[in-house]
């Protein structure tokens, strides 16, 4: 069955509040393997200016990936998740996040169409701190596979 193309402009309800935390923000860049010390030491997060530790600009996926699920989610969206394939994610920050930050992120359908067969979900997830500052703008392109 092809997505609906009306769904698009569709927005959700912001996410509960997310706290980044140090831990957290350390934890990621291990596991990316990223050495750099404005991801751990809050002194040489200074030295470059900024208030506290800040994450690797991927961090966002850890809100926005959540955020995203709940269009996943949606009956009205009608997606059998077993078809479906990640075919492209972006991020555009307007700041970088920081431990202490506390974020909620807000899904969007940005876009919907099909292509040989297949329907494509565009997502856009707007990081933004509680008080409405915006930190980061995700996209997400899910690839649905068709039945044939």
């Amino acid at each position: 069955m092809a997505l609906d193309p009306g769904l698009v402009g569709r927005s959700y309800p912001p996410s509960v509040v997310y706290e980044v935390g140090r831990e957290k923000i350390a934890e990621f860049a291990t596991a990316l393997g990223d050495p750099d010390p404005a991801y751990r030491d809050p002194a040489a997060a200074r030295a470059l200016g900024h208030p506290d530790v800040i994450a690797p600009p991927t961090f966002a996926i850890v809100l926005s990936l959540g955020a995203g699920n709940v269009v996943v989610g949606d009956p009205d969206v009608g997606i059998d998740y077993s078809r479906v394939v990640h075919g492209e994610q972006r991020f555009t920050h307007h700041r970088p996040v920081r431990a202490g930050d506390r974020l909620v992120a807000t899904a969007t359908i940005d876009a919907v169409r099909s292509v040989a067969g297949n329907d494509m979900l565009t997502t856009r997830v707007d990081l933004a701190t509680e008080d409405g500052e915006p930190v980061c703008t995700t996209r997400s392109m899910l690839v649905v596979r068709g039945a044939a």
